[in-house]
């Protein structure tokens, strides 16, 4: 039996991943949060409140810990070193933690992504710490884009609240990079993201890839399209951005994204009335240059594992729905 430590371990995906370790009844789980709360009656798992800006407090809670699954959130508006999880990863090497995975869960590619300037930190932190011999095993869990949030807004995860993107499922209506409609994306469950988080844990053979590449599915912009009409009925509206207008932080479109992530304040979104915008322009950038078609590294050691189907879960969660 293994003992993890799964820090802001409060989080929506954080919980969606401690439910199936629960679940495989295999290792001592301890969540560590800013907030005080109880892990109540679950066998197994402890609650512990840390300051993630004393390393000596997170040094004292990581004694014993194998491994540590980081969901920590980056603030957008400022702390872009993101000096939470570099305390946290300092105070893993101090205590002799094995393995750790920091707040990834995206693609790897970010320059088009200034929101996620926190991971592209954190990447660079781990390898420097690494420059002069191996100090902390670690991998970066890539899945692509959350599959469940082409359900927008019909909820499809436990805890993971959905998210509007470029393509529009409910409104049936889309928004294209012209001349890259064969741009691949990954689509991975939350479901299956949290399996597979639980399948790397149990890996002994060999170290962590660096890169966890989650290929749930891999999909074509047109392949999406078409799977949309099929499963809502008729063709998506289509509004046609060119590259390099984007570059250029224009973005003539009919409609834009509804909502923010829920790790966003009220008082900070006040602060962000053009986060959205930027959130939209660095994903279409972002996937025209190829950064969603992420790799399948760790689905590779996995084998026996079975991703969720982008058609029929789409098709189940759309199925006579106007």
């Amino acid at each position: 039996m293994g003992k993890i430590a799964v820090a802001g371990g409060s989080g929506e995906l954080a919980r969606e991943v401690i439910d199936v370790l629960v679940a495989v009844n295999k290792h001592e789980i301890t969540i560590l949060s800013r907030d005080e709360g109880s892990a109540g009656s679950i066998p197994g798992v402890t609650w512990r409140t840390v300051n993630y800006s004393d390393k000596n407090d997170l040094v004292e809670a990581l004694q014993g810990i194998h491994t540590v699954l980081s969901f920590v959130n980056q603030p957008v508006v400022a702390d872009h070193e993101n000096n939470s999880q570099k305390t946290l990863i300092d105070a893993c090497i101090a205590a002799g933690v094995k393995r750790f995975a920091p707040s990834e869960y995206g693609c790897d590619e970010k320059q088009d992504l200034p929101f996620w300037a926190g991971k592209m930190e954190i990447k660079s932190y781990l390898q420097s710490v690494n420059a002069n011999g191996k100090v902390l095993e670690y991998t970066l869990f890539h899945p692509g884009l959350f599959l469940d949030y082409l359900a927008s807004p019909h909820k499809t995860a436990k805890y993971v609240t959905p998210l509007d993107t470029f393509i529009d499922f409910q409104n049936r209506r889309a928004i294209v990079v012209e001349g890259y409609e064969d741009a691949i994306m990954t689509f991975t469950t939350v479901h299956d993201i949290a399996g597979v988080v639980a399948g790397a844990v149990e890996l002994d053979d060999g170290e962590w890839l660096e890169i966890g590449g989650i290929q749930g599915n891999r999909v074509t912009i047109t392949q999406l399209l078409e799977i949309g009409e099929r499963v809502r009925g008729r063709p998506f509206t289509v509004d046609k951005v060119k590259l390099e207008d984007l570059e250029a932080g224009i973005l003539n479109t009919s409609w834009t994204l509804g909502k923010r992530h829920p790790s966003f304040t009220e008082e900070q979104a006040e602060q962000l009335k053009g986060m959205l915008k930027t959130v939209l322009i660095g994903t279409l950038l972002s996937c025209a240059k190829g950064a969603w078609d992420v790799g399948d590294g760790l689905s590779r050691l996995l084998p026996g594992y079975e991703f969720t189907k982008i058609e029929a879960f789409l098709a189940e969660v759309w199925v006579g729905k106007e």
